[in-house]
């Protein structure tokens, strides 16, 4: 299983910290929210990338090659990575270097997805989608999903995003991830907690100030993760039928 995916599902399985006043370095600093690092291909890294990130997404430009993709990956060392399926000239020669996931749009042909069950899939999705396409995400070959904004992802957080993000929680049950600027404060990361998101994506290659905040977020709850729908009201003629609804009569 791929290594990202791994991560996000013990987080949706984390439960309540135990009783006692010991707790492990792994419960201090994660087990709480995730972070994706995201950061462009550099062919000249030769040294390690020294980043806080619990996995890193890797991106091109025009003059960017697979090779600099496998130059940058080498240097992050035992840290998972991962490619835009789009980008990646040679997912085969990727992927034998060690690429542990893809990001797609949900334009992409279905025979461009890595069959490899190792590699996971995490789907890019619109925040504007209607109900009724938020619902079949959950049918489709992704493990997580990636919330694509038409806000600028280094605007401050407001309560609208949280109602969207929220929003989207309550019809995706896969794990979500949402882009957030390097510096976000924590405040703000225990707003995205409490509105269901399993995971930060930010720009750059230094990390370790998000990561001691996400650190200092509290325990996840685990009242949640039973997703994939709202149950409303049935309407039938011009009146409202509820399953709670008694007969007067």
């Amino acid at each position: 299983m791929s290594k990202l995916i791994e991560k996000l599902k013990k987080l949706a399985q984390a439960a309540p910290a135990p009783m006692g006043f010991r707790t492990s370095k792994e419960e201090e600093s994660g087990g709480k929210m995730l972070l994706l690092g995201r950061f462009k291909a550099d062919g000249a890294a030769t040294a390690k990338i020294d980043t806080a990130a619990d996995a890193v997404l890797i991106y091109t430009g025009k003059d960017e090659t697979v090779e600099d993709i496998q130059k940058t990956a080498k240097a992050l060392g035992d840290i998972p990575w991962g490619v835009y399926i789009e980008e990646g000239e040679d997912m085969a020669a990727l992927v034998k270097a060690g690429c542990d996931f893809v990001v797609f749009s949900p334009t992409v042909k279905v025979n461009d997805l890595p069959q490899d069950e190792k590699i996971g899939k995490v789907l890019e999705v619109e925040s504007s989608m209607d109900d009724g396409l938020l619902r079949a995400v959950n049918d489709l070959p992704a493990d997580a999903v990636i919330i694509t904004d038409t806000l600028d992802s280094d605007e401050c957080l407001t309560l609208h995003r949280l109602m969207v993000y929220r929003h989207l929680a309550n019809f995706i049950s896969k794990p979500l991830i949402a882009p957030v600027p390097a510096d976000i404060g924590e405040a703000e990361l225990k707003a995205l907690l409490d509105a269901e998101i399993d995971g930060v994506m930010a720009e750059g290659e230094d990390f370790k100030e998000l990561k001691k905040a996400i650190g200092k977020l509290p325990t996840r709850s685990t009242k949640k993760r039973e997703r994939g729908g709202v149950s409303l009201p049935r309407v039938s003629g011009e009146t409202m039928e509820t399953p709670d609804e008694e007969d007067d009569e």
